[in-house]
């Protein structure tokens, strides 16, 4: 089994709009996810939060709470052909933060390919990675289910 760190941010701003880019990956699928990414060898996970937050929104971040940690595993067959036949697990380290600078801004050549400010009910009705709940079920902008 493969293992793949992520480190996510919760952006919410005072109209209590969330802001999601959203992912593209070819041959796996598309949706609306978190700001965030893979963690690099040797990077602390805090790192990891701002530096993607920058590369996929524009925005600079201070982290304010860690608000979970989540896993979950992708079956083997769900994998891209360099890979396919391995489970991943993919372990998900989830913060609150807050934009201290920068301005909005599409990711260039990366993962992401737009990116926006959804109200929650806008939010509900988006193709989105089920990152997205979890988050805002932790963050408490999602009620349990």
């Amino acid at each position: 089994m493969d293992l793949r760190v992520g480190v996510y941010a919760v952006i919410t701003d005072d109209e209590g709009r969330m802001l999601l880019p959203h992912w593209r990956d070819e041959g796996i699928g598309t949706g609306w996810t978190l700001p965030g990414g893979g963690m690099e060898p040797g990077e602390h996970p805090a790192d990891t939060a701002v530096r993607e937050v920058l590369e996929e929104t524009g925005y600079d971040v201070e982290l304010d709470d860690l608000l979970g940690v989540d896993s979950v595993v992708i079956p083997g067959n769900r994998r891209k052909a360099e890979h396919h036949g391995t489970p991943l697990q993919a372990l998900r380290i989830i913060y609150r933060a807050r934009i201290t600078g920068g301005s909005l801004r599409v990711e260039q050549g990366g993962s992401t390919d737009d990116v926006a400010w959804f109200r929650p009910e806008e939010i509900d009705r988006l193709d989105r990675v089920s990152l997205v709940d979890v988050a805002r079920r932790q963050a408490g902008l999602l009620a349990s289910v």
